[in-house]
């Protein structure tokens, strides 16, 4: 199994990260770790650089913080970014987030951030992350058509037209643990066709179990997709570790 999405490095883990990671190996065949800030990239480099063909780095800026951050940290986070390329399977996460937010300029500095990630996917031939909430369809709009090396949607929970959308431009749906007690993202995963789905934990957040989430709980995503596809969870793990080493290139 692969966790395609998750934050190692946030400070949920700070008192055990050795024991996460290690549940995981013992699990996992791989964990992809998703920067979401300046300080998030650079932990998850150092990650990747102490766990060596098991965790792997993806460089972003999380929409929410593109909001209220200061324009000299956005700046300094595409330059690190550029400079570390080469150590990246994909660009992001990184996107939109219309949920709860009030106004248009937020949504605009949001659209503004997320056209200079594409650009940077582009430029770079990267796969990008994607993070959209209350905002998948106007998301899609932006990257469809780009040429890009590939999307993925990553802890998608928009509606089912969308999610046909997305699939129809041979994009990747990633689906979290949410999946263990989410009606909508059930129907949502038995819709969605096998060959574009990945699977994630986006831990910590989303646990299926009471407290925090970690990587190792990925297998919860594979046995209740399995459950809504009537397939067996060999080939629910089987098809979507395939997907992961092919669209991050591991």
């Amino acid at each position: 199994m692969i966790d395609s999405h998750c934050h190692v490095d946030f400070k949920e883990y700070n008192k055990n990260r050795e024991e996460v990671i290690g549940r995981a190996r013992e699990n996992l065949s791989a964990i992809i770790n998703s920067g979401a800030s300046l300080g998030g990239n650079r932990r998850t480099l150092k990650l990747q650089a102490e766990n060596p063909q098991f965790i792997y780095a993806t460089l972003g800026f999380h929409p929410h913080n593109a909001v209220k951050a200061d324009q000299n940290i956005i700046e300094q986070s595409l330059d690190e970014i550029i400079g570390n390329i080469d150590q990246a399977v994909a660009i992001g996460e990184t996107g939109l987030d219309y949920h709860n937010l009030q106004g248009e300029e937020p949504k605009k500095r949001q659209k503004q951030l997320f056209e200079r990630f594409i650009d940077l996917a582009l430029q770079y031939e990267k796969p990008l992350v994607i993070h959209a909430r209350d905002a998948e369809e106007i998301a899609l709009e932006m990257v469809k058509n780009k040429n890009l090396n590939q999307v993925i949607f990553h802890c998608y929970g928009g509606d089912a037209r969308t999610a046909r959308a997305i699939v129809d431009e041979g994009y990747y749906i990633s689906i979290s643990t949410i999946i263990s007690f989410s009606k909508h993202h059930q129907k949502l995963a038995a819709e969605i066709p096998l060959d574009n789905m990945l699977t994630e934990t986006d831990s910590p957040y989303l646990s299926p179990f009471k407290g925090r989430n970690e990587p190792s709980y990925v297998g919860e995503v594979i046995k209740e997709v399995a459950r809504v596809k009537e397939l067996t969870q060999d080939e629910v793990d089987r098809v979507t570790e395939k997907n992961a080493y092919k669209v991050f290139k591991l």
